[in-house]
């Protein structure tokens, strides 16, 4: 997969890199600051793009608006975002198109290598891959009609946000398929969203509500 990345830290910069070299991926540019951020995307047209939220100059949201114009550009460009902390208005920007293709992980994140990788790789097919915090957070700011779910029904909803597939979802509530189903058909009722056997669509769905 060809990469493109965007950190303002040299030391972190050179660890992504090595990082994904090692996990078979090449990086094709490397940015260290805002501007250079889309002319690299543009003329690279990457298989995926991870940058952070905030690079110089203004160390606000350019790499957020680089990827936000990128993905305007290219159309379909998958994208990982990296931030320090959760940013719930940067990451409810980030997901409101409901286009698939999207990311937004803590950095602490990335020190769990294993995990990175495959959101990095989950996002590069079309999917979703958010933080669990930023899930969290995203979740505890609305609350109407989510308090209509039940516990377990907000802890599968979670997990799918999440861009997890039924299967796992069982497996880490310890539960049956089947009933990780029943459940997701519950969310989707009192959502008011169709149900879908596409896992994409159906995360991307539930995240536009949140957003909405």
């Amino acid at each position: 997969m060809r990469i493109v990345i965007a950190e303002d830290s040299v030391l972190l910069r050179e660890g992504l890199a090595m990082l994904l070299d090692a996990g078979g991926h090449k990086v094709v540019a490397a940015a260290g600051s805002g501007p250079d951020v889309l002319p690299a995307l543009l003329e690279h047209r990457p298989d995926a793009a991870v940058l952070d939220v905030r690079l110089p100059p203004g160390f606000r949201d350019e790499g957020l608006r680089a990827a936000i114009e990128a993905r305007r550009r290219l159309p379909g460009l998958p994208v990982l975002v990296l931030s320090q902390y959760v940013e719930q208005t940067y990451a409810a920007e980030l997901l409101a198109g409901g286009a698939g293709g999207v990311g937004y992980l803590l950095k602490d994140r990335v020190g769990r290598v294993d995990e990175f990788l495959d959101a990095l790789d989950r996002v590069a097919a079309g999917g979703t891959a958010l933080d669990p915090e930023v899930v969290s957070q995203l979740m505890t700011s609305r609350h109407d009609p989510l308090q209509q779910l039940t516990p377990r029904e907000r802890e599968v909803l979670g997990l799918m946000a999440q861009g997890l597939d039924n299967a796992t979802i069982a497996a880490t509530l310890v539960i049956t398929e089947r009933s990780v189903s029943k459940h997701i058909g519950a969310v989707f009722a009192k959502l008011g969203l169709p149900p879908t056997d596409s896992g994409h669509r159906r995360v991307l769905a539930v995240l536009a509500y949140l957003n909405s």
